[in-house]
């Protein structure tokens, strides 16, 4: 079996040196055990256009989102208190943003933000994006706004940018693009 070792750099020729037994030292760390959920995004026609994959983090979520077809320019993103994808037309079924403590909406609003904020997605001219982001304000299974409650939430793009100020959901209008975390 051959192991490179230059990816590990001095900890790695550090290891050689004590044994390759070490390398289990250098794997993933103890976090890859973490709790990862991966769902399709679909658009307001029920057809896939991405994934989002969320992972539970130290202090919260990392948050992975690629899509093709969507509206170009800047959208309103939101974790929704429902994870429920079934109505179509307006996504609806997904019903409010998380919020268990009952915040103004808003970054910017001084006496928020509330758990379901989210910045704005910002989509490319020919409809793609992808996005690495983490959220702090939520995590997928643990305390108040833990994600993956009895009915799961939903990640929801809307169709306007956040202002992150305006009541309740920074003028971001409808919503075109839904994924049910569960």
């Amino acid at each position: 079996m051959f192991v490179s070792l230059d990816k590990f750099g001095r900890f790695g020729r550090f290891c050689l040196a004590l044994g390759l037994g070490c390398l289990v030292l250098m794997g993933r760390p103890a976090a890859a055990a973490a709790l990862d959920i991966q769902a399709d995004l679909i658009d307001n026609s029920g057809v896939a256009i991405g994934t989002v994959q969320v992972e539970q983090g130290h202090q919260g979520v990392l948050i992975n989102l690629k899509a093709q077809d969507l509206p170009p320019g800047y959208h309103g993103m939101h974790f929704h208190a429902v994870g429920d994808c079934s109505d179509l037309a307006a996504f609806k079924s997904a019903g409010g943003h998380v919020n268990p403590f009952d915040q103004p909406h808003g970054f910017r609003n001084p006496a928020g933000p509330h758990e379901g904020n989210l910045p704005n997605l910002v989509v490319t001219a020919d409809g793609t994006v992808e996005v690495e982001l983490y959220s702090d304000l939520v995590a997928l299974d643990a305390g108040a706004a833990k994600l993956l409650d009895d009915d799961g939430t939903a990640l929801i793009i809307h169709t306007d940018k956040d202002d992150h100020y305006s009541q309740p959901i920074g003028g971001s209008g409808g919503r075109i693009a839904c994924a049910v975390i569960r």
